[in-house]
Parts: structure tokens; sequence; C-alpha cells
């Protein structure tokens, strides 16, 4: 016999409430690992303190992201996944201006490790202790550099990388730039704002990169 249309709709809310609650355990898991390893580090954190922050059992932290392992990993799969990549990826293809390429690159990399920068300092100071993290940090590498790909293509087929410069050169030199260590290095080691790291990045960068680059500030200034 046919149900009727009141239980159907209870099936498709229980559903639709199930989903809810389970992607909101799903991230206050996340959030709780993201908060407690950036506070306390990666090997000092126990699954139990996770599950007691998202206030869930140890049982659902290992059911749901398989332990701290698969913790890490999906939080750092969260930075490639993250909207503003292909965005960006789309604004380049349409930019027909080199200095403004590098300029939104510089940017973009800024954004994201202000947003990110505690998961990927996790992620490095992990890495050289435990194989599986590494495991990790060379496939978040591997996807990072080829972001750089498409970048350096575009500046050459604008003419706009300097004389000799091909497009496997050009992403080295991204990545020494807007790799993982450039703004961090800058803005925690040597105290730098964000902005000001961001800021010579990008005009180092241009001069390393580009056939005509833009004047640097203080050249401009003078």
């Amino acid at each position: 016999m046919p149900r009727s249309n009141a239980a159907l709709k209870v099936d498709v809310f229980g559903g639709s409430r199930r989903e809810e609650y389970a992607e909101a355990t799903r991230q206050a898991i996340l959030d709780a690992a993201r908060a407690l390893f950036s506070q306390k580090g990666y090997f000092a954190t126990k699954v139990d303190e996770i599950a007691r922050l998202a206030r869930v059992a140890p049982a659902t932290v290992y059911a749901v992201t398989g332990g701290k392992q698969g913790l890490l990993r999906t939080l750092v799969d969260g930075l490639s996944a993250d909207p503003v990549v292909a965005e960006t990826f789309g604004r380049i293809a349409q930019m027909d201006n080199p200095a403004a390429i590098v300029r939104l690159v510089a940017q973009v990399c800024r954004r994201m490790r202000e947003e990110f920068g505690d998961t990927l300092r996790v992620m490095i100071t992990t890495a050289p202790h435990d194989p599986k993290i590494a495991e990790i940090q060379a496939e978040a590498t591997a996807q990072y550099r080829a972001a750089f790909v498409p970048v350096a293509q575009r500046l050459r087929n604008l003419s706009g990388l300097r004389d000799g410069m091909d497009v496997p050169q050009a992403v080295d030199v991204f990545w020494f730039y807007f790799g993982y260590t450039g703004l961090l290095v800058l803005h925690d080691d040597n105290c730098w704002s964000y902005a000001r790291a961001e800021q010579w990045l990008c005009e180092e960068a241009s001069h390393a990169l580009l056939r005509n680059p833009p004047l640097r500030a203080a050249q401009a200034a003078a």
C-alpha cells in the first residue's frame, strides 16, 4: 500500500536532519582537532581530548575521521578544496596583465596562509617525525606546486615571463616565493605583518619572473 504524503514528508525531513547532524558532528570534530593540534601539537593531542572538546564519544572520532591521521589529512585537504582556489584559476584565465596576475597570486597565498596557517604549521612540524604525515605533506606539496602550473602557463602565453624562463622554471620561482615557508618565515620569525610580507614577496617575485616588472614601492615613492 502506498505511503501517505505525510509519511513521505517525515522521511524526507528526517533524512535531512540526520544528514545535518552528521555533518555538524564531523565539523565539530575537525574544529576540535584543529584547535588542539595548533595549541598542543599533533603528538601531544589525544583522541579522547578531541572527543571531549567536540562533545562526542572517542569511538565517533575514529568512525567519522579514522583518528588523528585522518583528521590532519582532512584538514590539509581542505586547503586545496577551498572555493577561492578554483575562483582564482578562473580569474587568472581571463587576466592579461602579468603583474596583476602575480599580485593576485600573492594576495590569495596571503589569505590562505592567514586562514590555514595553523594547519600548515602542524603538518610541516609533524611530517619529519611521522612517515604517514610525511606522505600527507608530499601529496599536499605535489598539489600545491601543480597549482602554479596554469599560472606560469598563462604568463608564458602572455609573453610575460623573463627571457629564457620556461614554465617549469617559473613554477620553481613561484614555489620559492609562495610555497609553504615564505609568508610563515616573514610573519612568524621576522614578525612582519602579513600585509608587509605579501607586498615584499609580490615585488620580489615579480622581478624574478616577469619581463617587465612594476617598480618596487620604494622606487615608485622616490
